[in-house]
């Protein structure tokens, strides 16, 4: 499967045995074409570059190396779930970059979406560059291309941060789940071992939290999107709603309000939920979450979380707000 079109012949990958049938034709084609060299892969921790990464483990062990940017943007035990599973679990051959103070110096003060976007995504290639030239006879580089890539960019996926890497970097590409689409990388994930919450992990914006800390990103901000974030996720695992809902998180916007706490005036940030339901993403409709279940995380956010003194639920469906707010 080296072509970018998929056959029409091609079975999708729906259960165990198709997914097994696949990783050992993976298996295969990625040890033919890496032979005994190294190959590079930006490790997010999203699925597509998680299932790669596994992929990679199976068929070449050790001569892969993973890069983990951590830039301080993703959401609440993240960093640590990728060192837990690739490195302590899969013996992994894991680089684990901090560069979180480099990101949020470079975004301070800077308020517009798409002038943040392209300062991390710009970064991100520049702490990677670095990296892949601390290392020794790397031939290949991997990407979770996967096919709605190859669809909607021309073979190309420009989201994919590495793919701004200076000419003289001149890599191969491994690309073994670009012929598949989002539901079947998540059955090969699932069929190579990959935890639940890693494989089944909701739709996230390659700035990550970037995006949900509204305006200027300020460290405060910041540690309430994560924090209530991850109140938000674990209320509606709790609750039946994991799995239900398409996509569900916090933003946390650019200025504050009066409120009372401890029979004291606060002045503080607002928190907003949102939580929508999409087959395609270019429409969504508002999960209709229960009012108790929306007070009981109302009351464990305001009372958990510095800095915060309102809940706000987000009713607006797309068109004619967008799924993210920025």
């Amino acid at each position: 499967m080296q072509d970018n079109v998929r056959p029409e012949s091609m079975k999708r990958i729906t259960t165990p045995e198709l997914a097994s049938a696949f990783i050992d034709e993976q298996v295969k084609e990625l040890r033919e074409q890496i032979g005994d060299k190294k190959v590079l892969l930006a490790l997010s921790g999203g699925v597509d570059s998680s299932v790669v990464a596994a992929l990679l483990i199976k068929a070449v062990g050790q001569q892969l190396v993973c890069v983990h940017v951590n830039h301080g943007l993703l959401r609440k035990g993240e960093p640590e779930q990728v060192v837990e599973v690739f490195r302590n679990q899969m013996n992994a051959n894991l680089i684990y970059v901090d560069a979180v103070d480099r990101f949020l110096d470079k975004l301070a003060g800077v308020a517009e979406p798409e002038k943040k976007r392209k300062i991390i995504g710009a970064e991100f290639i520049r702490v990677f560059e670095e990296e892949a030239r601390k290392l020794d006879g790397i031939e290949f580089l991997a990407q979770g291309t996967i096919y709605p890539d190859i669809l909607e960019s021309d073979g190309v996926k420009a989201h994919h941060n590495v793919g701004g890497l200076p000419e003289d970097l001149q890599f191969e590409l491994v690309e073994p789940v670009k012929l598949l689409f989002k539901d079947e990388v998540r059955v090969v994930g699932k069929a190579l071992g990959l935890p639940d919450n890693m494989v089944f992990r909701q739709p996230f914006p390659g700035p990550g939290l970037g995006v949900r800390c509204l305006g200027a990103i300020t460290r405060d901000r910041l540690e309430a999107v994560r924090e209530s974030d991850a109140i938000l996720r674990e209320e509606f695992a709790k609750n039946g709603l994991e799995g239900k809902v398409w996509q569900y998180f916090t933003a946390v916007p650019d200025f504050k309000s009066v409120g009372v706490k401890d029979g004291k005036r606060t002045f503080a940030y607002p928190v907003i939920i949102r939580a929508v339901n999409t087959t395609d993403a270019m429409t969504a409709t508002v999960e209709d979450v229960p009012f108790t279940l929306l007070q009981h995380i109302t009351q464990r956010i305001t009372t958990e979380i510095d800095n915060v003194n309102r809940v706000l639920y987000d009713l607006t469906p797309k068109p004619c707000a967008t799924i993210e707010w920025e």
